[in-house]
């Protein structure tokens, strides 16, 4: 950042006037249709905030130009990340309000503004931060798709200059022409000659669709229902007139993606189509960021189900209280009214009962009502700790950073990530310190006694090893140390005349002596942290290279040096040195210490600046954190700092071992009392349904945090027995059994923001397992299958399952199913 960018803001209104017309425009502006607001990274602005509360024009905390780096996937293609959180990640500000802090404080050179239209949506109005994506194609060239993203505001005429209509007729099997899922294969001879197992078949990434390839494949490999579609079963069945439906149109996209997929001649398809269509009944769909493949499958179940009733006209029926008759009784007429208006392949594959029991804390009134369910919701114990990841730096200048996976208390204190830290490393708790690392400076550097809430899972939290001094603490400097690039031109828009800089790899911090801050013991002991010599260069070996925490490298020797007059920076060093330095002895003259200048030229200069890496100030001054740079000539970097050695990704231990101590929970429903404000719910299980689906709550979210648990749930292949969980304990000969076995498993890897789903699911006709990761099929083995990624289990009750009709397959690499083997557990994908 260049001195030009504090001398705008010193043009600027004041501080106190600054906080008083944006805090009064994001207060009184409110949101109409159409109307311009504009995406500003959160840091950002509460670096603004803070900069403008303290009145100084001068202070540390100046925010410096605009900067939305940290709100894109890249640099290229200014693409928004995925999943970005207002007011954590973003805010969101009035045009008004936006055009006054541009002209304040600019914009950082080639980024775009992320100027955000208004929509008016049902019920409400909200800012369109992530607008509609359309990938726009010929129906003959789908491979050839252009995109495009529209906001929801603009109209057609503004969006496209013309149309072709399209006139088609009915496939014999009940699907349209243009509705077919585009096809996959490997080459162009492959589209005829492929023949594959039916139903091992991938499903094309659209961009963060893996949730919904995952539901797909679960409900594809759900025997009852595929054959249902396959049979072509619900061309008779589909309801055009439901008004809780969606005019067929969801079943119809759904049963073109199941014939293709089953038909045995495609690799993958791209269910494109399905997709649109999705979004265009669920506006929480629309676009491409990421959602829950259990919120997809609720979608569909309950679409699939809408479009597929049999009850064309839905009669108004009330609802009757036990009043103190039999369960039987009251069960068998709430399925019988439950059937009046809802009769479809769903219910009849998927639909189970609960009974129901309220009972009142005041007059102790009973109520006992029977409810149909499509899926059972299973509450995962909430643990008392987080998973944290950090980096640690060590001393040891040839050390690189390394990433550590640390188990701490929700509600415990930084120290308490030092102490556990402590026990990987052994290194005490008492020489480290933590800090948050954000554009190759300091966002926050953490007292021990702080709360870990204020540490996010996204940021970048580095833990450093401090040494051990012999001085007493007051006589210890903690020094936070940048490094920057010197430009090859001068900044005469400063005033000063001096060189623009640039930040870059990342920050280190480190305790010195008060008594050792001179520029000569700093240079040696920067010199040292970075390369791993408490001598100068030209000590060094041209052999020898390494590199350290930094990136710094031991390589060629530095050219031979002549003697030669000090030069402006020279100059400045010395009076930086005098501003830093204890009082230098009486007998000192400032020549003597300007010798070193005579004797070598040196690999980096030092700077005091403040927590940006821009401003000079003295260093130490008031008990603040004292901010230092080194700034490298271009030529002198290039020989002695290897950028790409530092920008290598950091060593990754094996990850610990969390799992062993995570709560282990057996996949069973028992009688669960949940105390409401004003009464006592108890749900039982009364009857089963053919098809199980069983979620695992493994996202938790509440007032304050938000989380995934990542508990082990050790869950069956084969006969999982609820028989001793039905509230109806005698049988008669003609009720079904209550043993199921698996035959799908949605799995969700990662975390909250950045997570991936696959599947494993049983193939129905050859009996074979496979693990479908987007467009890729690979085979898999039962011990892979239970994993603490499981997030949402398929059983189908045994009296239903049919034996395999075809042979288990050669599971070799020249099997030609379609699937590649896989000797270990697959690995999730990005």
């Amino acid at each position: 950042m260049t001195a030009n960018s504090r001398c705008s803001a010193a043009e600027s209104p004041g501080l106190e006037t600054q906080r008083r017309e944006i805090e009064s425009l994001l207060r009184e502006c409110e949101l109409r249709a159409g109307e311009s607001w504009y995406v500003v990274d959160r840091r950002w602005f509460d670096q603004w905030k803070e900069f403008v509360e303290t009145g100084d024009q001068n202070s540390t905390s100046f925010p410096g130009q605009i900067d939305n780096a940290e709100l894109f996937e890249d640099l290229d293609s200014y693409h928004l990340k995925d999943r970005l959180v207002e007011d954590e990640d973003f805010v969101l500000v009035p045009a008004e309000a936006w055009h006054k802090l541009l002209s304040w404080y600019g914009m950082v050179d080639d980024q775009p503004p992320l100027e955000r239209k208004v929509v008016d949506l049902p019920s409400t109005l909200k800012v369109e931060v992530y607008p509609i994506e359309i990938f726009l194609c010929l129906h003959s060239n789908m491979e050839n798709a252009v995109t495009t993203k529209f906001s929801r505001t603009d109209s057609i005429r503004e969006s496209v200059c013309s149309f072709t209509v399209i006139m088609e007729t009915r496939n014999a099997d009940g699907t349209w022409p243009s509705s077919r899922p585009q096809i996959m294969r490997n080459s162009v001879e492959e589209q005829d000659s492929y023949r594959g197992q039916p139903g091992v078949c991938g499903l094309t990434n659209l961009g963060n669709t893996c949730f919904m390839n995952s539901a797909l494949q679960c409900l594809s490999n759900t025997p009852p229902l595929t054959e249902y579609f396959l049979q072509n079963s619900y061309v008779d069945e589909l309801n055009f007139t439901n008004p809780l439906g969606m005019k067929g149109e969801i079943a119809e996209a759904y049963a073109d993606v199941i014939k293709q997929m089953w038909s045995g001649r495609h690799y993958s398809v791209v269910p494109r189509v399905f997709k649109t269509k999705v979004g265009h009944f669920a506006s929480q769909f629309l676009g491409y960021q990421q959602h829950d493949s259990q919120e997809l499958l609720s979608f569909l179940l309950d679409g699939l189900h809408e479009d597929l009733n049999r009850v064309k006209n839905k009669e108004y029926i009330e609802l009757r209280d036990a009043d103190g008759r039999q369960d039987q009784e009251v069960a068998e007429e709430a399925w019988r009214n439950h059937l009046r208006r809802n009769d479809s392949v769903i219910v009849d594959t998927f639909h189970g009962l609960f009974k129901s029991t309220l009972v009142c804390p005041e007059c102790h009134k009973v109520s006992v009502t029977f409810d149909p369910f499509c899926y059972l919701s299973v509450p995962l114990p909430v643990s008392k700790e987080r998973v944290m990841e950090v980096f640690f730096v060590s001393l040891d200048p040839y050390a690189k950073p390394v990433q550590h996976r640390v188990v701490v208390p929700k509600a415990g204190k930084v120290s308490d990530l030092c102490s556990a830290l402590s026990e990987m490393t052994s290194v005490p708790p008492t020489q480290m310190v933590v800090a948050d690392v954000f554009n190759h400076r300091f966002y926050k550097i953490y007292n021990m006694g702080e709360s870990l809430s204020a540490i996010l899972d996204r940021d970048d939290i580095f833990v450093y090893e401090l040494s051990v001094l012999e001085e007493q603490p007051e006589e210890q400097v903690l020094l936070a140390l940048y490094l920057r690039e010197r430009s090859h031109y001068r900044d005469y828009g400063s005033g000063g005349g001096s060189y623009g800089t640039s930040l870059f790899g990342h920050p280190l911090l480190l305790n010195v002596p008060r008594s050792s801050c001179s520029q000569e013991a700093l240079y040696n002991l920067f010199l040292q942290r970075l390369a791993g010599d408490a001598n100068s260069a030209d000590d060094m070996d041209p052999g020898e290279q390494s590199s350290g925490p930094a990136g710094a490298d031991r390589s060629s020797k530095p050219p031979a040096e002549q003697p030669h007059e000090p030069t402006e920076e020279e100059n400045e060093e010395d009076k930086q040195e005098e501003a830093c330095s204890p009082s230098p002895p009486a007998n000192e003259h400032p020549a003597k210490r300007r010798a070193c200048h005579v004797r070598r030229k040196r690999l980096f200069s030092i700077q005091a600046v403040n927590s940006n890496g821009t401003t000079e100030r003295g260093m130490g001054e008031g008990g603040t954190q004292p901010y230092v740079a080194i700034d490298w000539e271009p030529d002198m970097k290039k020989r002695f700092y290897n950028e790409n050695e530092a920008e290598v990704i950091y060593v990754v231990l094996p990850l610990l071992q969390i799992l062993t101590s995570a709560p282990c929970v057996r996949v069973r429903y028992c009688p669960v009392c949940k105390k409401h404000q004003l009464a006592t719910k108890k749900l039982d299980l009364w009857s089963l349904p053919e098809v199980l689906i069983i979620h695992l709550k493994r996202f938790s979210y509440t007032k304050f945090t938000r989380e995934k648990l990542d508990s082990i749930v050790e869950f069956p292949l084969r006969d999982l027995d609820f028989s001793g969980f039905l509230l109806r304990k005698t049988l008669s000969s003609e009720e079904p059994p209550s043993r199921y076995d698996l035959i799908a498993v949605s799995n969700h890897y990662g975390g909250l923001r950045d997570g991936h789903y696959t599947t494993y699911a049983k193939n129905k006709d050859n009996g074979q397992w496979y693990y479908f990761d987007d467009s890729k099929v690979t085979y898999a083995t039962e011990d892979q299958i239970v994993t603490n990624a499981a997030y949402v289990l398929f059983y189908q009750r045994q009296d239903k399952i049919r034996k395999p009709t075809l042979p288990a397959p050669n599971t070799g690499p020249t099997s030609s199913s379609g699937a590649r083997s896989s000797s270990s557990a697959p690995p999730p994908s990005p």
